[in-house]
């Protein structure tokens, strides 16, 4: 039986999953957590098969808790579902130690498939992201600006664009304002920005943000 633990702060999302999810006879939902640090916990205190874990939660950013993870459980697999496109983030989450990565668009068989793959210690990648993977090796177009940008860079990046100010960012982060303002200027050297609304255009261009 593959014993699987849903991390998203909705709960609507996490019904819709655990729906999905009860079709099948292999496969059952032994836990749930809002975000990185109630999902840490309950993987201390549980076993567990695979843990679904979402992008975009309040606190502990998924790319640490993935690596918390690995730290913890070496051998969980970790699925990321997420609402973001696979091309901006799909690879810097393998990186992390993901195990696959869908989106929330994908259906319904898909995220089944991909619960299952990752159960036997496999990688789960779409169809969609393989093919663009192929292409962008075969290609020698520049590679996107923000892709030199560090786990911590890139949050920062997508706090801001979303409208998040320095003080906002610096308590959800946990970092000092002069931390944070740092961090906004290694963005704008990196990604050869003059100033907040070309970073906030950038994001938006890239599909970074909503």
């Amino acid at each position: 039986m593959i014993k699987i633990l849903i991390v998203d702060d909705h709960s609507v999302v996490r019904e819709g999953l655990k729906q999905i999810i009860s079709g099948n006879t292999d496969m059952t939902v032994e836990g749930e957590a809002r975000n990185g640090d109630e999902a840490l916990d309950k993987i201390k205190q549980h076993s567990y098969s695979v843990v679904i874990l979402d992008i975009a939660m309040p606190g502990k950013n998924s790319l640490d808790t993935i690596k918390e993870i690995r730290i913890e459980q070496p051998h969980l697999p970790v699925l990321i579902l997420s609402m973001y496109p696979e091309d901006q983030y799909a690879v810097r989450f393998f990186r992390a130690g993901a195990s696959g990565y869908l989106t929330k668009k994908s259906a319904p068989e898909e995220l089944v498939t991909a619960i299952r793959t990752v159960a036997k210690g496999k990688k789960y990648v779409s169809s969609s992201l393989a093919e663009a993977l192929v292409i962008d090796l075969d290609t020698k177009t520049d590679r996107p600006l923000h892709e030199a940008l560090s786990d911590r860079e890139l949050q920062v990046l997508r706090l801001m664009a979303s409208g998040r100010t320095t003080g906002d960012i610096a308590e959800e982060l946990f970092l000092s304002g002069k931390t944070v303002s740092t961090y906004r200027s290694r963005i704008l050297e990196k990604l050869h920005l003059k100033n907040t609304p070309e970073l906030i255009n950038y994001a938006i261009q890239n599909r970074l943000v909503d």
